[in-house]
């Protein structure tokens, strides 16, 4: 996917409130930040930022982080936050390989990777955000019971990511490959790629994963 550059982006994003601008002096201490002890969740490659603000809206009982590494694609989120000023989420540019510096280990509650980019050639593999080296990345920040929430139309990407997780010992609690005709669709907030993809009829595919 080609992303068009919007001039001014990184200069806007370095001024705003809602952006933190030096996470690596957060690590161990997101929930100062906040101003209370409720749980962390985080989406890692977030977009233009629809899902985290509508679980960051519907559930004011859990702090957000969205992480996006695409100073263009951050700044649509970032008009999103500006209407809401929902006071539980923030954001963060930044790559996702850089999440053991800014989160101390049990830090975060739940990690959510949605339509993460596939990747698709073998020697790319490491590079997907459901490998194992990433999976490994993300036992370190995760609190005792964390969990991976992962969603995706890309069948292929899917079942690399589930044989991924089972290699690496993590539990599979949900496995779908048709999450919006599943036992498991109530409550599902959807992303700007998953309305699209959906409107196609290409099936989603979800699974939830924690440590054994």
């Amino acid at each position: 996917m080609r992303l068009r550059n919007i001039r001014g982006s990184r200069e806007r994003i370095e001024e705003n409130r809602f952006v933190i601008n030096d996470p690596k002096s957060y690590r161990g201490r997101w929930r100062e930040l906040f101003g209370n002890d409720r749980p962390l969740h985080i989406e890692i490659g977030m977009g233009k930022g629809k899902f985290i603000s509508e679980m960051a809206a519907l559930h004011p009982e859990i702090n957000y982080l969205g992480i996006e590494k695409y100073s263009s694609v951050l700044i649509r989120a970032l008009d999103k936050q500006e209407e809401t000023e929902a006071p539980n989420l923030r954001f963060i540019r930044m790559e996702a390989e850089e999440v053991c510096e800014v989160f101390a280990p049990g830090e975060a509650d739940r990690i959510y990777l949605n339509f993460s980019d596939p990747w698709p050639k073998d020697r790319h593999a490491k590079r997907r955000l459901t490998s194992r080296e990433f999976l490994r990345r993300y036992d370190q920040i995760l609190a005792e019971g964390g969990q991976i929430e992962f969603k995706t139309d890309n069948r292929p990407l899917f079942d690399f990511s589930v044989d991924e997780a089972r290699e690496a010992g993590w539990q599979m609690l949900v496995c779908t490959y048709d999450l919006h005709h599943s036992e498991f669709a109530e409550g599902n907030v959807m992303t700007e790629y998953e309305e699209k993809f959906s409107a196609l009829g290409n099936p989603i595919h979800k699974y939830i994963i924690c440590r054994k």
